[in-house]
């Protein structure tokens, strides 16, 4: 029985070794030493109370809890906005030790948790605002004083008026100078108040909205810009007869937009300035002297000589037509039936009328041409039938040229209708005194 059991304890024993090997092959992977249980709690104690001294300094986590366990921090409660419960995990997971975060923190949906920060801020904004009152008072203050000055110095009229050629030039420098005060103002009272910064962001914001407008409104600033010109260098002068773009008129006044043009019919004729500046204007009125010219035709057989001597014999006659500079005559196109002759003569515009005298120069000289045979006949053509070509032919006498009447007197040829239109430019410009630019003592092209 003895033998029996010693036998049976063997046997137990071989059976318990064999697995004892693999056992101890497998632990020698694994770290060595014990875990000391002890040590661990200390460490998640450390890291929790660490986390919870880094939530107190900030705000929006008070309701926030913290716990750790073998290093897995577990966060729970509310927080006022999402970006804050995930902005915690950002936060935990720099704090040394942490193996894991379990974030559980929800947003809150308290009003009043909710409204009391912004409460709180607006609350911290106005404390601000009344303790930064007075330093906005002293840079407002100064604002005004350099403003108010800078406008003064505007409204004088002595100095602006003596360096302008005009009143609008006058104006424009008046508007540079207040231009230049408000902006002076402004960077000094952004200097007291330490935000010059703000001043380039201004500037350059309001370099890009003119860059805008000036695109938009090219044609505006190109219509200015010709004003500007135009005032100072002046082409014509108010009763000038000039002819702009296809239109001829007495100017009566040029504003700061366009030039307006009394027409022989009586009508406006208003110009845009952008458009007299780059046209072709010719002045009428800048010589007392003007030439008028017509065209007669005489026989292709006359005695073209006598022809231009008999026109210039009647155009001296005339008292209109001035002797310097002469008449003249000459042959202009050779037709086949006539021969077109062309004449000039100049007379004083400022009181003469050229259309009248032009009209009676006509007159006269055609009814010398006729008186002299010299007028060119139109053509005659006959139709001669089967009947007549068998007959004798008749020819006809030529006939003398009848002899005429002297002619009428030389009609009136005053410049009335010109002192009519210069009346009615004088009414209308003493009517709006203010809008013309133009000045009898500016300089002339």
């Amino acid at each position: 029985m003895r033998l029996i059991t010693a036998l049976l304890r063997l046997l137990l024993c071989l059976l318990l070794a064999l697995p004892l090997a693999p056992a101890s092959a497998q632990d020698n992977d694994q770290p060595e030493g014990t875990i000391a249980v002890e040590g661990d709690a200390t460490a998640d104690a450390a890291i929790a109370n660490r986390i919870r001294a880094i939530l107190r300094e900030l705000d929006g986590f008070e309701k926030v809890s913290v716990s750790v366990s073998s290093g897995i921090v577990t966060l729970r409660g509310t927080t006022l906005d999402a970006a804050s419960a995930a902005r915690l995990s950002e936060l935990a997971g720099r704090v040394e030790g942490v193996v894991a975060i379990r974030n559980e923190v929800r947003e809150s949906t308290d009003v009043s948790e909710r409204l009391n920060p912004a409460v709180d801020r607006f609350r911290d904004r106005m404390e601000q605002a009344v303790a930064f009152l007075p330093l906005a008072l002293v840079a407002l203050g100064v604002f005004a004083l350099i403003v108010v000055v800078g406008l003064a110095l505007a409204r004088l009229r002595n100095p602006w008026e003596r360096l302008a050629p005009n009143a609008f030039i006058a104006d424009i420098y008046r508007q540079i100078i207040r231009l230049a005060f408000i902006i002076a103002a402004l960077v000094v009272a952004l200097d007291i108040l330490g935000a010059t910064a703000l001043l380039s962001g201004i500037l350059g914001a309001a370099g890009i909205v003119g860059l805008a407008i000036g695109f938009a409104v090219r044609d505006t600033v190109e219509n200015f810009i010709a004003s500007v010109m135009l005032s100072i260098r002046q082409p014509f002068r108010p009763n000038d007869t000039v002819e702009i773009d296809g239109d001829t008129g007495k100017v009566i006044r040029l504003t700061s937009r366009a030039t307006i043009l009394l027409s022989y019919d009586g009508n406006h004729v208003r110009i845009p300035n952008a458009t007299v500046f780059k046209s072709r204007i010719i002045n009428y009125s800048r010589n007392a002297e003007r030439r008028f010219t017509f065209t007669l035709s005489v026989a292709s057989d006359a005695d073209l000589a006598r022809a231009r001597e008999l026109a210039l014999e009647v155009l001296n006659d005339l008292h209109f037509v001035l002797l310097s500079p002469e008449a003249a005559a000459w042959v202009e196109e050779v037709a086949d039936h006539w021969i077109n002759m062309q004449f000039a003569a100049w007379i004083n515009q400022e009181t003469t009328d050229l259309a009248a005298a032009r009209s009676e120069a006509i007159r006269l000289t055609l009814t010398a041409f006729d008186a002299a045979g010299l007028t060119a006949q139109p053509p005659a053509y006959r139709l001669i039938t089967q009947s007549e070509s068998s007959s004798t032919e008749r020819k006809d006498s030529p006939q003398s040229p009848t002899e005429r009447a002297n002619p009428a007197p030389v009609q009136p040829v005053e410049a009335q209708a010109d002192r009519e239109l210069t009346r009615i430019v004088a009414q209308e410009r003493a009517e709006l005194p203010r809008e013309d630019l133009l000045s009898v003592d500016a300089a002339e092209e």
